[in-house]
């Protein structure tokens, strides 16, 4: 008898791999970090390495089984939840990438999506994909792949070139090259997806000129796909759970009915609101996106994403070397009783919803001579806080009942402070689950319900404890001062690294 779920949670700057039981229950991980790539002299240019994203998670998955002393005849069934949009174009015979994945934050691709825009092709876009015309999204990146490296056009029309986010990547490898998939959540955030038919988008193929003969299969979130093939550890255990990393969340906080919401706190934040079995298009510069369903029918969520969440913090960190440890970004922050002033606006790859400006600047305003560390450390935090807020202002404009309470996971949310301050900026609940992982988690859930591990969301709710709540109890006036501040801070930000 099977008494594990493998959970595989690929990530933008680390490939996780978490082992839950039956009560879904973390009772082993590994993580490994794998190098950011930025290219010189190429601004808001960002890269992955393909093989080192399939090392890593493998290196992982090999990892937590030993340390917990589990063999893979033991693991019911495995779930990938990976980073979104991220694109990997590679040679069908040879299994080898033809160039670096391009990561999801990368820019390069903005001059074509205003030049698509001016063409007037936005409203095409939102009605069949739910999405905008920004460098975001995989569509262009793969056009850019597929124009930019030699002998690669060629070589996709000819249809020797498989197209995949990086749950396909993986898939494709752990099968030996049988499956070439993705789920719907994933392909939802391609550009190329009619998330209103259901299908790969002929339109959207020929606007951005990308061979239909390299698009995977489109399966369930919740499906059994077959064995892992290789000898990497894992051979034989079922693969049977896919979701993009927000939506995995999304399905993790068990926020399966429409109205309800979560945060996550990662590299990004991104803020997804279940809204049922019809498709809306926002009116407030949102995203429509697909949801995870176990039950095989399409269900959507608004989504609003914010680039640089938790990457702040990694760069006060890295960057300006204020503490070794990410941690410590709380401690810092804890000398000082406010920012004094300072306004943070990390819009380091531009801003995402509900403002969709890749040219934007990250900037800081308010320094003064007194400005000590950790003014700069609590204004990164407050900025997190901040442009979340902006997420949820818009997101009650498109929904008929305002939020009353927000479920936040991710690694930010282990820090208290931020979460207080969330709440007092929201002026609602945040609900903290006893368990943040729950990107891992909805990979595991989808994964083991299609194998019969849980029988269905109603076993899993039993075993999810309470979490903690932060209720706001800052002033509302000062809060409203706060936020104009940062308003206006947002509006300086923008346009900056347009071309000259």
């Amino acid at each position: 008898m099977a008494n594990y779920v493998l959970s595989l949670d690929q990530g933008t700057t680390s490939s996780r791999a978490i082992l839950f039981d039956k009560q879904g229950q973390i009772v082993g991980t590994a993580q490994h970090e794998f190098t950011q790539i930025f290219p010189e002299g190429k601004a808001g240019w960002v890269e992955h390495d393909p093989m080192e994203i399939l090392t890593s998670q493998m290196s992982s998955a090999v990892e937590v089984l030993g340390k917990v002393g589990v063999r893979p005849r033991d693991v019911a069934a495995v779930g990938i939840t990976n980073q979104r949009e991220t694109v990997v174009v590679w040679d069908r015979e040879t299994n080898k990438p033809v160039y670096n994945a391009i990561v999801w934050q990368d820019r390069r691709t903005a001059a074509l999506c205003e030049k698509l825009t001016k063409e007037g092709h936005e409203d095409m876009v939102r009605n069949k994909t739910g999405l905008r015309l920004d460098p975001y999204f995989s569509g262009t990146k793969v056009a850019w792949i597929l124009d930019n490296v030699p002998g690669v056009r060629e070589k996709a029309e000819a249809g020797k070139l498989a197209f995949g986010t990086v749950d396909s990547w993986l898939i494709w490898n752990l099968t030996s090259g049988k499956r070439h998939v993705t789920d719907r959540t994933n392909a939802s955030r391609t550009l190329l997806y009619n998330i209103v038919e259901d299908k790969w988008d002929d339109d959207m193929l020929k606007l951005l000129n990308v061979p239909k003969s390299m698009m995977p299969e489109v399966v369930w979130s919740s499906e059994k796909l077959g064995p892992v093939s290789t000898t990497l550890g894992l051979e034989g255990v079922e693969i049977a759970g896919i979701a993009g990393d927000q939506q995995s969340a999304l399905f993790g906080q068990l926020c399966v009915t429409p109205g309800m919401a979560k945060n996550t706190y990662g590299t990004g934040c991104f803020l997804l609101e279940h809204i049922g079995t019809e498709f809306k298009v926002s009116q407030n510069r949102l995203l429509t996106t697909l949801a995870c369903s176990v039950d095989r029918k399409l269900e959507y969520a608004f989504e609003g994403s914010v680039f640089i969440g938790g990457a702040v913090v990694q760069w006060l960190r890295d960057g300006l070397k204020m503490f070794a440890n990410s941690k410590d970004v709380e401690k810092t922050a804890a000398t000082v009783k406010d920012s004094n002033g300072v306004i943070f606006v990390p819009a380091f790859t531009g801003l995402g919803a509900p403002h969709w400006d890749p040219y934007a600047s990250g900037l800081m305003i308010g320094l003064g001579r007194g400005t000590e560390q950790g003014h700069i450390a609590r204004a990164a935090l407050e900025s997190i806080a901040l442009q979340v807020a902006d997420l949820l202002e818009a997101m009650n404009k498109d929904t008929p009942v305002p939020l009353k309470a927000l479920r936040v996971d991710g690694g930010a949310s282990a820090n208290d402070m931020m979460m207080q301050f969330q709440a007092d900026v929201l002026g609602v609940p945040v609900i903290r689950p006893v368990l943040v992982e729950t990107t891992a988690m909805g990979a595991a859930y989808l994964a083991g319900i299609a194998v019969g591990f849980w029988s269905g969301v109603d076993e899993i709710r039993k075993h999810q404890g309470d979490g903690r709540v932060f209720e706001p109890r800052a002033d509302r006036a000062d809060v409203q001062k706060l936020v104009s501040r940062w308003k206006q801070a947002v509006e300086l930000s923008k346009g900056w690294n347009t071309p000259q």
